[in-house]
């Protein structure tokens, strides 16, 4: 796999608002601070991991328009994030209940926060010199 600046920087961008979520949704509905500080913490890295790849695969995806692509992009990251934080608050809270609430509470809450993240990535050139150049050759040519 291609290494992208451009995806490791939405990575990075994107676990840090998730883990703050993370951190305060889970210490919320524990009432455990330390429930709430090793998810943030385990999260930080299986879901960095997880999203590299979701954006590796979706880089390659033929779906030109951008609310199409956002929303789906939206709920499959969604499927594949619930799917860790359910799996990990079970786990670390040894109770599947708490992983289920945890889980079921992040479906909206990073559903809206990674929207409005693919919004102002979309709108963003970083990384994506061939786009830039692209721009530029149209310009000069009109």
């Amino acid at each position: 796999m291609k290494f992208s600046k451009r995806h490791f920087a939405k990575t990075i961008t994107w676990r840090i608002i998730g883990t703050l979520d993370t951190l305060l949704l889970s210490w919320y509905i524990s009432g455990d601070l330390a429930i709430g500080m090793k998810m943030g913490a385990f999260e930080m890295i299986t879901k960095m991991v997880l999203y590299y790849i979701h954006e590796r695969v979706w880089f390659k995806s033929k779906i030109k328009s951008s609310n199409k692509r956002h929303i789906l992009k939206t709920f499959s990251w969604r499927g594949v994030g619930t799917l860790d934080t359910i799996i990990l608050g079970w786990l670390i809270s040894g109770n599947p209940l708490t992983g289920l609430k945890i889980g079921g509470a992040e479906v909206v809450t990073k559903m809206l926060l990674y929207f409005g993240h693919e919004k102002l990535w979309y709108r963003i050139n970083y990384g994506l010199d061939r786009r830039i150049e692209r721009q530029r050759l149209n310009n000069l040519k009109n």
